[in-house]
């Protein structure tokens, strides 16, 4: 498999936004550019690129902090063709790691209702319901002590 790396090159920042776009905004008819955030560039956050050898990504995710001690993952995406095949669990592993670097004691995300158990299954637990995305798309806010 592949190793996980920050994005450096247009190119890879241009998979890396692919599959954040293809994954989970495209299928909700969500303009390009939905998939990226106002603190993507910030010093403070984290991203994970898992590249297939083809060169398009296979997996991503970041970490930004959300509070004292705490870490957020969010865009968490797999390509459906690399799905259970342990990339997500990878990328998680390396933001992880991340945040332990940065001192953070525990990671929050707010996953989608059938992405739950993938986390649970990593140690996250749920802590509450939480917003629903596009109308559609239950989340659940999750955490895990570091």
């Amino acid at each position: 498999m592949p190793a996980i790396t920050t994005p450096q090159t247009p190119a890879e920042w241009a998979a890396y936004y692919r599959l954040r776009y293809e994954v989970l905004r495209q299928p909700w008819q969500q303009p390009e550019g939905s998939e990226q955030a106002n603190d993507d560039q910030d010093p403070t956050t984290t991203h994970a690129l898992l590249l297939a050898p083809e060169g398009f990504a296979a997996g991503v995710g970041r970490l930004h902090p959300s509070g004292p001690g705490q870490g957020q993952v969010r865009f968490m995406a797999v390509h459906p063709a690399w799905q259970g095949r342990g990339v997500g669990r990878q990328v998680l592993e390396y933001l992880e790691t991340a945040a332990r670097g940065q001192g953070f004691t525990e990671v929050v995300l707010h996953a989608r209702e059938q992405a739950v158990p993938f986390y649970q299954r990593l140690g996250y637990a749920v802590v509450a319901p939480s917003h629903t995305l596009f109308g559609t798309i239950p989340h659940f806010l999750m955490r895990r002590a570091l």
